[in-house]
Order: C-alpha cells, then structure tokens, then sequence
C-alpha cells in the first residue's frame, strides 16, 4: 500500500505542477484556435482564391486506376492542411512577436549604478567616492 500511496501522490504532484497545467491548456486553446484557422481556410480564403484561380482546392482528387473501387488521391485536401498549417503559423509567429513586444516594453530595466571608478594612475579599480587611491595613493580630482 505504500508504494501504491506514494506513487499516487508523486503523480498528484506531477499533474498539479504549473507546467502541465500550462500544457493542457494550451492543448485546449490549441484545438480551439486550429478550428478557427480551419474555417478561416475552408469557409473565407479558399473561395476567394476560387474566384481568381477557378480552383476550390478541396475538390482536387485524382483516381489511381480503373474501376469504382479504385483508390483516389484527394491531394486537394493536403493542400488544404498545408495552407491551414502556414495560416496557424503565422499567426501564433504574429501572436508570439506581439506578447514579447509587450514584454520588452513593460519589463523593467534596471540600469546598473556603477560604484566603482578606475584610477586614472594605476588605472586600479576603486570605490566612485574615494578622493585618494587605495593602491597607489594618488590624490583623485573630485
């Protein structure tokens, strides 16, 4: 029983981790958002690019043999994913572009206050406010 508890829980830990969590919903959204991409695709551009081509790329099939039970090749609908994937790409590369954007714009950057200073006999590193050098005990202009 003990095994059985710990694995248990070692697996409640694993699933509840933000990672994973993060993961399924991004899996989640994903589905959601490659339905979209595919209406976009079926429903918008490819009858407009019917209207300049004449060609509806889901009805482009070609019959390999003779016969009603020859196999046929739908090629139009590979087309298809291929356009719906290019789609999806750009815009999650559009998505992503944007969010860092964001990101770099409201990230704060915080500017390095030097406190040291070189001096300029030893050329030894010292403190911003020293009047005088530790190393080779010039005296420093303020």
């Amino acid at each position: 029983m003990s095994k059985e508890k710990g694995f248990i829980s070692e697996f409640k830990k694993f699933i509840m981790r933000g990672n994973v969590m993060d993961m399924a919903v991004g899996v989640i959204v994903g589905g959601a958002f490659t339905a979209i991409v595919t209406s976009l695709n079926q429903d918008i551009l490819t009858p407009i690019l019917g209207i300049f081509g004449g060609i509806d790329f889901s009805n482009l099939k070609v019959k390999l043999g003779t016969g009603e039970s020859a196999p046929i090749l739908c090629y139009g609908n590979f087309i298809t994913a291929v356009i719906n994937f290019l789609i999806t790409a750009l815009v999650i590369f559009c998505i992503v572009k944007l969010i860092n954007k964001i990101n770099d714009k409201f990230s704060k950057h915080e500017e390095t206050v030097s406190t040291t200073k070189k001096c300029p006999y030893c050329l030894s590193e010292i403190n911003i406010k020293a009047v005088k050098c530790p190393h080779c005990t010039s005296d420093l202009e303020k």
